[in-house]
């Protein structure tokens, strides 16, 4: 059996999934979305995930044609008929079929639609040895003019941070403010170790409130150690002893070297490869059943 979407309203095949090309998500990248994981028919932190959704769907002014239940009960469905046990899932909404004007109001009913799927961004070897990651030339957007807090489906700033990574032969590139602040990769928040410390760069610089940075800084206080924000210009990343990216479908990941720079020992530090085991644990235990 291939592969089954959710859209708008009833199940599809996924070569028969289409959109309208007057749908404003596909014009004007407007709407939202989420990247969701489950492990072992376990739903990793679904709530937060709709949350986050729905938060995000408010600012833009969208209203999301499901309440978050009915939204949770489509993702189980979805996951179930395509009898997935470990996937990943990604949770559309737009804002509908318009003109080609930008006037939201003429978009008169949302667009909604569930992939459930897999996916693998890095390779295994970066987990065991770390990933050198690159200094992106693109700048990420400033947080005045677009909340980043809103998962948008307009991606093109972090699209064109990842084409600086392309370029420059890594996987992954790190993403700086306007003024030389760290921020976030194109994909992942940033994290940095030292000693007994876990910092991360606060959101009001324009990165996004992750839903697996939240769980690691929560593992981090588990563990005793000082976890909380940090503002630090990009030459102040290099005097700490470990380095990790997070996301849904990342994970935790060690970064080993950021620009040709060597962080710390050049190796995956201990209390990231502890971080990561406690978070795969977490997940084993962790979620939405189906």
């Amino acid at each position: 059996m291939g592969l089954k979407v959710f859209l708008n309203g009833g199940f599809v095949d996924k070569e028969e999934a289409k959109i309208s090309i007057f749908d404003h998500g596909l014009l004007y990248g407007d709407g939202v979305f989420e990247g969701i994981r489950s492990y072992k028919r376990r739903v990793f932190r679904l709530k937060q995930h709709l949350d986050r959704l729905y938060k995000g769907a408010e600012v833009i002014r969208l209203e999301i044609p499901l309440t978050k239940e009915a939204f949770q009960d489509k993702i189980i469905e979805t996951l179930k008929v395509n009898n997935l046990d470990d996937a990943y899932i990604r949770a559309v909404v737009t804002r509908g079929i318009g003109d080609l004007g930008l006037d939201p109001r003429k978009c008169a009913t949302p667009g909604l639609f569930i992939i459930t799927d897999k996916i693998q961004l890095y390779p295994e070897k970066y987990y065991r040895s770390g990933m050198p990651i690159s200094i992106a030339k693109t700048r990420r957007y400033h947080p005045l003019s677009m909340d980043p807090r809103v998962k948008s489906l307009n991606y093109l700033n972090n699209i064109l941070g990842k084409i600086d990574a392309i370029d420059a032969g890594t996987e992954e590139a790190l993403m700086l403010s306007v003024d030389d602040y760290v921020v976030e990769c194109t994909g992942d928040n940033i994290f940095f170790v030292k000693g007994d410390e876990l910092v991360t760069p606060p959101w009001e610089l324009g990165s996004l409130e992750g839903i697996t940075q939240k769980v690691v800084m929560d593992l981090g206080r588990k563990r005793g150690m000082k976890v909380g924000y940090k503002t630090m210009l990009a030459g102040e990343m290099y005097d700490f002893d470990e380095c990790f990216l997070t996301g849904t479908a990342a994970e935790i990941i060690p970064v080993v070297q950021i620009n040709g720079k060597t962080i710390g020992s050049g190796n995956p530090g201990e209390v990231t490869l502890q971080l990561l085991e406690d978070f795969r644990e977490l997940t084993k235990t962790d979620g939405v059943k189906y």
